[in-house]
């Protein structure tokens, strides 16, 4: 297990020799993060995707690019230890230490493990439902669950995947799925419980902190069944541990499709309902971005003129989708799925370029 983990001076090492264009490094939960991160979402379970976005790593580091986004459930589990591996091999090489990289992770859905021989039903019923680690009252669609030990359990997976002594920052992975299946009062009491187990996490030093992964949960308004509130989340954190809680982040979707998040006022603010990332950024969250380019299919589109005209200067069309993500008011980072050398010298060329201004973003929508 890798000691450490990202600090403000590793960070701010990192930025100041990445090369990188004014802008691109912003300062969030008290660290320099690039405005770019890769994700790790997509891709077959083989060895492969896995050589894929280890190379993808480097030239991530590479690129000026220290924002590295996984979860125990993409590939089998795969992702995680490719990342590790990864993160492993540079910091051997010394081409980036350990406090200069940060490092995200999930947990709430029931991973399967690719390299573990059992068929997939049989894993999960072995290793989280006999044991009761996941207690069957609170499992959510059949698939996911926040309860203390299961998370407990996660957490220590994630870090032996990755081979860190310490997360950066772990999310609770699209907690709105329990909002299917039980009342808010019961939701409520599951999220207070999932809240006091990531604090005595943090506390333990296994995560730095913690954070919501979502999908729908921020974007849809208050009335909507699945709507996840930020200050009501920001109030659990500071009820489980007062105002030093290690409620830091929340991640959502953003990009050219799906713009909710810079413009549906969906969350309730003290200055009036305001969308997702304004509510973030006035709770004292950082906002990372999903799906920026849409899982590739932005990057093959041939965006309208507009588009272009408003992000000039960048040459594809990932490239322009990639501007508009990061740009918007109020995020921090904009994730980007990359398993090969083309793409990541593709999207991670555009370190060389600074942020638009975030106005240009919401200009598209008037």
């Amino acid at each position: 297990m890798i000691a450490g983990r990202a600090r403000a001076e590793g960070t701010k090492r990192f930025a100041d020799r990445s090369g990188a264009a004014p802008g691109h490094f912003r300062e969030a939960m008290g660290l320099w993060l690039s405005s770019l991160g890769l994700g790790t979402y997509l891709g077959d379970e083989d060895a492969a995707t896995d050589a894929g976005y280890e190379a993808a790593v480097a030239s991530a580091l590479a690129a000026g690019i220290n924002v590295f986004d996984t979860a125990i459930n993409y590939r089998g589990q795969r992702s995680e230890r490719a990342i590790g591996r990864a993160l492993a091999k540079a910091f051997a090489e010394g081409r980036a230490r350990r406090d200069e990289v940060f490092v995200s992770t999930k947990g709430g859905y029931f991973p399967q493990d690719a390299e573990d021989s059992r068929p997939g039903r049989r894993y999960v019923e072995e290793s989280f439902l006999a044991s009761g680690l996941a207690p069957a009252k609170e499992i959510a669609q059949g698939c996911h669950c926040i309860a203390p030990g299961y998370l407990r359990d996660q957490i220590a997976r994630s870090r032996a995947n990755l081979g860190l002594e310490t997360v950066d920052l772990y999310y609770l992975h699209n907690v709105e799925t329990q909002l299917t299946q039980v009342d808010r009062g019961v939701f409520a009491e599951r999220l207070a419980r999932a809240i006091e187990t990531l604090e005595e996490e943090a506390s333990a030093g296994r995560i730095a902190a913690w954070g919501l992964a979502t999908w729908d949960g921020l974007r849809v308004p208050s009335e909507h069944p699945e709507h996840v509130s930020i200050a009501a989340v920001r109030e659990a954190a500071e009820k489980a541990a007062g105002p030093g809680h290690h409620f830091r982040a929340v991640q959502l979707p953003f990009n050219l499709a799906m713009a909710q998040a810079a413009v549906y006022r969906s969350q309730a603010t003290k200055s009036g309902r305001q969308p997702a990332l304004i509510a973030a950024r006035d709770e004292g969250v950082a906002a990372f971005g999903s799906a920026s380019i849409l899982q590739g299919r932005l990057g093959l589109a041939e965006l309208p003129e507009e588009i272009v005209e408003a992000f000039p200067g960048l040459a594809t069309s990932a490239q322009r989708a990639l501007q508009f993500s990061r740009s918007a008011d109020g995020m921090m980072v904009a994730l980007v799925g990359v398993s090969s050398p083309e793409h990541a010298a593709e999207n991670f060329e555009l370190a060389r370029h600074s942020p638009a201004p975030p106005d240009r973003v919401l200009s598209l929508f008037h």
